[in-house]
């Protein structure tokens, strides 16, 4: 048999495009977000500085975050067109099949059953990656919300969640690369290499290991389910695609005000600092009689500049923040204190930052 008719098309050109540019996002989140996170390691030192320093690695950050952000609103909505308007059943759902699956495989794998179970569209495995993909993103994005905004946050919910976001943030993006590096790798890669949702099609000895259930349907001719009638699905999509429309615009509206708040501190350069004098060598021994073209040149007075005022915190540092490090310690991800801060404690900041009396606005 040709190898073309040995292969069903299984995704098309909308699902892998989806996979892309996930794929593309998540990797830079992960990069840009583990190296600030564990910035102390010199590779990830030498990623910074390869990303062009701090600054940019953080924008670098964010600009995969919204990313993501946008990719999953676009989600969101083409999985509802499917539903409501192709009629497509709900196939990700996770059922008591699933649960089935899961312990005859679990048999199968021990050797107390002959034949592994006969698995539909998507098995249990799939179905759990897909949903820890959905919690992750819910997870990151909160978390990642309240470190790019912590005074908008501090301003309804208690200044403890800033530290919590920052703690939760790290341990779910480490879990997240773990998933894919070990159950993501092996079940795609290792185990044998799955490039259908690069290409759109599987074959046909993948589809009888993995999705039987689903291939005998494709065999009797009831997958994929027939598409209602042009008429009704014109009905429908005159329907859902302006109400999507409007609530995507309202989505994509409140992503640009979450993504444009200020920070709480506003980095200022720092004052210029004059060298004092340093003669090239040091003078001779002087004698009881100097000459006069010999005499000691004294150095001018150097004259130098007062320093520049530290600058004021712009919200008030009470009970609920008075941690300063928790948000702002050497290497955070809010307006992080200069290096030679690190000795600092609590309590110290405000000797040298006035705090504010209220929360500046941006």
């Amino acid at each position: 048999m040709h190898e073309r008719m040995r292969e069903i098309i299984r995704f098309g050109p909308i699902e892998r495009l989806e996979h892309l540019l996930l794929l593309i996002s998540f990797t830079t989140l992960a990069i840009t977000g583990l190296v600030q996170a564990f910035s102390e390691h010199r590779i990830s030192l030498n990623i910074i500085q390869l990303l062009g320093g701090i600054e940019n690695t953080r924008t670098v950050h964010h600009i995969a975050a919204i990313a993501l952000v946008l990719l999953s609103i676009f989600h969101i909505f083409y999985v509802g067109y499917k539903i409501y308007v192709l009629k497509r059943p709900l196939s990700m759902l996770p059922g008591l099949k699933d649960v089935r699956d899961a312990v005859r495989l679990l048999q199968y794998n021990l050797g107390l059953r002959q034949e592994p179970p006969a698995m539909d569209r998507y098995n249990f495995g799939e179905k759990i990656e897909y949903w820890a993909v959905v919690w992750g993103t819910l997870v990151m994005g909160f978390t990642g919300y309240i470190l790019w905004n912590p005074v908008l946050t501090t301003r309804i919910l208690p200044g403890e969640f800033v530290p919590a976001a920052k703690m939760a943030h790290r341990y779910e993006a480490i879990l997240a690369v773990l998933s894919i590096l070990i159950w993501h790798a092996w079940h795609v890669h290792i185990k044998h290499f799955n490039k259908s949702i690069f290409t759109g099609r599987i074959s046909l000895e993948a589809m009888e290991e993995e999705h039987a259930l689903e291939l005998q349907k494709i065999e009797r001719g009831v997958w994929p389910p027939p598409l209602p009638p042009a008429q009704e699905r014109w009905r429908r999509a005159v329907l859902y695609i302006p109400l999507a429309g409007l609530l995507a615009l309202f989505m994509l509206l409140t992503t640009y005000y979450v993504f444009t708040e200020q920070t709480a501190i506003t980095s200022i350069p720092p004052a210029p600092v004059e060298e004092a004098y340093r003669p090239a060598k040091p003078p001779g021994l002087p004698t009881a009689t100097p000459a006069p073209d010999i005499a000691r040149q004294i150095p001018k007075q150097v004259t130098r500049s007062a320093p520049a005022p530290m600058p004021i915190t712009s919200h008030p540092v009470d009970e609920d923040r008075a941690g300063c490090n928790d948000c702002h310690a050497p290497f955070s991800y809010i307006d992080p204190a200069p290096l030679d801060h690190t000795d600092y404690v609590v309590g110290e900041c405000t000797t040298c930052h006035e705090p504010a009396k209220e929360v500046s606005q941006r």
